[in-house]
């Protein structure tokens, strides 16, 4: 049997539990349509008078790196490089 026998698109969740504080992500979930999302996010990740804003998104509008770039994305060795190429002029 399908976890979603509907075919509703997967929404990530994100929630504010406080106001000023960042969204943080809690999980994800089916749902035909964002107000359904929002309304069973939060029945599923919250509690009465928790959270203070809930964002849905789909789960195909995001994008992200892989492990094996991390190297790259985060050596900061490479970011020293290329702040020294972009303040001499010489990056694109």
């Amino acid at each position: 049997m399908s976890n979603n026998p509907n075919n509703w698109p997967l929404w990530e969740i994100f929630i504010q539990s406080k106001r000023g504080l960042e969204h943080k992500h809690v999980g994800s979930l089916h749902a035909a349509d964002p107000q359904m999302a929002i309304e069973n996010a939060r029945d599923v990740y919250t509690r009465r008078q928790e959270g203070q804003s809930i964002w849905v998104v789909p789960a195909e509008a995001i994008s992200a790196s892989q492990p094996d770039d991390a190297a790259m994305l985060f050596d900061p060795a490479d970011d020293n490089e290329a702040d020294a190429l972009a303040r001499s002029g010489g990056g694109a």
